[in-house]
């Protein structure tokens, strides 16, 4: 089993950065597929970023490419969301979760979630 928890939330101005990290329990991290999901007021969860196990390939929803990074230290358990150019649109709850696939999009494909971290970004 995996638990994780999310951290590096906050309050930032449009054009800012924030770096969230989400920190792994248990001895198999580096088994699992990594993503992060972002839940906005009154939306449905939507795919943000993936990365594989070994973190040689990662995987981007349109909306945030090239803003966006997703990495990982499988030694220290804990997969990063690097986001810069924030814009008021990516204010949300953001949700790290584990998967036994790589590269998973589909909320349903992740087995394991953090309690998530609120980013608001004012204009």
């Amino acid at each position: 089993q995996v638990q994780l928890v999310e951290s590096g939330g906050g309050l930032v101005q449009a054009g800012g950065s924030l770096r969230l990290s989400c920190a792994a329990s248990g001895r198999t991290f580096s088994s699992y597929g990594m993503g992060w999901f972002r839940q906005g007021p009154g939306n449905e969860h939507e795919f943000v970023a993936a990365i594989s196990r070994s973190g040689d390939s990662t995987y981007y929803a349109d909306s945030v490419k090239g803003r966006f990074t997703i990495s990982r230290d499988n030694a220290k358990k804990t997969v990063y969301l690097q986001m810069n150019s924030l814009k008021p649109e990516d204010t949300a709850v953001y949700y790290c979760a584990a998967s036994t696939m790589q590269g998973a999009r589909m909320r349903y494909q992740y087995v394991y979630w953090g309690q998530g971290t609120q980013v608001t970004v004012s204009s």
